[in-house]
């Protein structure tokens, strides 16, 4: 994640349960027992995910009713535009759970963001050259090193079944996520992991298998 906007009614959340809402949205989005991806990799992606809760002056429905009775949630989150298409199942799903966590603390019906359109979640992604940290442009290439680069500077021992950019537990199943360097396989979880393995190698990507 780069930045996560909510948007609640003004006065529907005390400042505290807002902190609580931004953690908890950091938190789930960004676990790290499920195997997926290494401790390093995540704890880097956490120091660019930013949380910002927005108390609207002025907020309108279509359907004429107030928006804070019961609050209504509108939450955008913003990614590079090449990640997008792989979260837009997972991340509704996950942000609207995090936003009934905090209606069931409050004492409210949390069921109601699952049975009403009280939740709305907005995914964009930011295109190429949307990007800037360091003071320049970063391409999705560029984050993926930024983020993968504390795992990939470890030193531990990489097997045939961890990707080597990002630590996420993979298969050699399919032979165009693969690459050979010095003898070894290594598998990949995607092409951007595959391509950025390969431009720190020199290797080619225009033949399958690269030595």
């Amino acid at each position: 994640m780069l930045l996560i906007d909510v948007y609640v009614p003004k006065g529907a959340l005390s400042e505290q349960e807002q902190q609580e809402l931004g953690r908890r949205l950091i938190d789930t989005l960004m676990v790290e027992d499920d195997g997926s991806h290494a401790k390093e990799v995540i704890d880097a992606q956490r120091t660019i995910t930013q949380v910002l809760v927005h108390e609207p002056a002025t907020w309108v429905l279509g359907d004429r009713q107030a928006p804070a009775d019961p609050p209504r949630y509108l939450v955008r989150v913003t990614v590079p535009a090449s990640w997008r298409k792989d979260m837009c199942e997972p991340i509704p799903r996950i942000v609207t759970g995090v936003l009934a966590e905090t209606e069931r603390a409050a004492g409210r019906d949390p069921g109601r963001l699952e049975r009403e359109p009280h939740a709305v979640v907005l995914l964009e992604g930011v295109t190429e050259g949307g990007i800037g940290i360091f003071g320049r442009e970063m391409s999705s290439m560029d984050l993926m090193e930024l983020v993968s680069r504390p795992y990939r500077d470890k030193d531990a021992e990489k097997t045939e079944t961890i990707d080597p950019v990002c630590g996420m537990a993979v298969t050699l199943d399919d032979p165009a996520l693969t690459l050979v360097h010095e003898g070894v396989r290594y598998g990949f979880c995607n092409g951007l992991c595959r391509r950025a393995f390969a431009d720190e190698h020199g290797l080619s990507l225009s033949r399958r298998d690269a030595s």
